[in-house]
């Protein structure tokens, strides 16, 4: 049998890989997801919390409202689709905007994990699409919670929104019922009392309900369609547009409705970035021999990848992945990645295992698929994952009443 062919990434012969320390990391500690429900419920008084973000007052009752894909970038770039957030940013309804960062990987269950626990990537564990489980060496989809996995053991840290309950706040999360189960939802999200709402609007009718139930209160609310349009149609698509359009007349129907000594938070989980549909963009690690050799598990997603490697196979796998994607990717190897705080501060012992022994971020508007393997996710336009300021920046709204 010959030899398989190499993929052509139409790169210089002898590129110069992008140094990792050059990434940009996100804010852990002063300014990520990760950061504004502690810095929320210090100021409600909530014991065992401070404040990290600064500039953020307190108030008696707390709303975030989380849309997923809703990058910062993106609503600078769409003022005509987004006048309410757009008005926001220059405080002329009594309100505020500021970007701050999701943390890596930019994903859903990793930011949502963030939000709700307060803590970053590298304590909670959930850090990335797809990880390897150490204890069963199979991939375990953090999203899709498959194959399942025993969820406290998985994150076994107390919410916010559980610490927020017990020291007596009003706490209720107001999201899609099909949410209402789901281990992603018990280890991030839960605390206090979850209410199903099929449309957008019920959501924020009821949230608006659920802060004026209590003297002191923090309601959470989702919305996710706009990621889906992005994800299926680009965020330079009409469906797209019109997701946004829709997520701005829902944010102002929110803030209509604040009770009196309210707070409203408007923030997301992920930017996004479209990438062309060629072999230059899309490199498929499937059909390319090089990328594959040495490589047990693909874990991650397009563009934030964690690779495991063969025994024994690890420093060459990231030499190789160095000298193939490096001058388009940041490319580290796992302590490497670890040491330049790219999860946060720490990394629980058992989290360890479960980043790549080849940690891979794009840093153009690339992506490296698996054609056989995620046949569907390959397919994507929208894609996030890294910490480009498209994908990495996502907003901080705040409006009081």
């Amino acid at each position: 049998m010959a030899q398989p062919t190499s993929v052509s990434h139409g790169w210089p012969d002898d590129p110069v890989p992008l140094a990792p320390e050059s990434a940009p990391v996100p804010a852990y500690g002063s300014g990520s997801l990760g950061d504004l429900l502690p810095t929320l419920v210090a100021g409600q008084g909530v014991p065992g919390f401070e404040a990290r973000i600064a500039g953020l007052a307190p108030a008696d009752r707390v709303c975030v409202f989380l849309v997923d894909g809703l990058g910062w970038e993106q609503i600078l770039a769409h003022p005509a689709e987004a006048p309410y957030l757009t008005s926001l940013l220059g405080s002329s309804r009594g309100g505020t905007g500021l970007p701050i960062t999701a943390g890596f990987p930019a994903t859903t269950a990793t930011s949502l994990a963030s939000v709700g626990t307060g803590h970053h990537p590298g304590t909670h564990g959930l850090g990335g699409y797809m990880v390897r489980n150490p204890e069963t060496g199979e991939l375990m989809n953090q999203l899709k919670w498959r194959p399942w996995t025993p969820p406290k053991a998985w994150q076994p840290y107390p919410t916010v929104f559980q610490l927020a309950h017990e020291a007596g706040i009003h706490t209720a999360q107001v999201s899609s019922p099909i949410f209402a189960q789901t281990p992603l939802t018990q280890v991030a999200l839960s605390g206090g009392t979850f209410h199903g709402r099929l449309s957008g609007e019920e959501r924020m009718d009821l949230a608006a309900e659920q802060l004026a139930a209590g003297d002191r209160s923090l309601v959470y609310t989702y919305y996710s369609e706009l990621d889906g349009a992005g994800h299926r149609f680009g965020i330079d698509s009409d469906a797209w547009r019109g997701q946004l359009m829709l997520v701005d007349r829902l944010v102002q129907r929110l803030a209509e409705q604040l009770p009196a000594r309210s707070a409203l938070y408007v923030t997301a989980d992920h930017g996004m970035v479209d990438v062309p549909f060629d072999e230059e963009h899309r490199i498929d690690v499937d059909e390319d021999w090089e990328l594959r050799a040495g490589v047990a598990l693909l874990g991650g997603e397009g563009r934030a990848r964690h690779v495991y490697a063969v025994p024994g196979a690890e420093a060459d796998v990231l030499t190789c992945w160095r000298e193939v994607i490096g001058e388009q990717f940041w490319v580290a190897g796992r302590d490497e990645a670890i040491d330049l705080g790219w999860f946060g501060d720490t990394v629980d012992e058992r989290v360890y295992g479960r980043i790549g022994d080849v940690v891979a971020a794009a840093h153009d508007d690339v992506a490296l698929i698996a054609s056989v393997g995620e046949p569907l996710e390959s397919r994507m336009t929208g894609m996030h994952g890294s910490m480009t300021p498209a994908e990495q920046l996502v907003p901080l709204f705040e409006v009081r009443s």
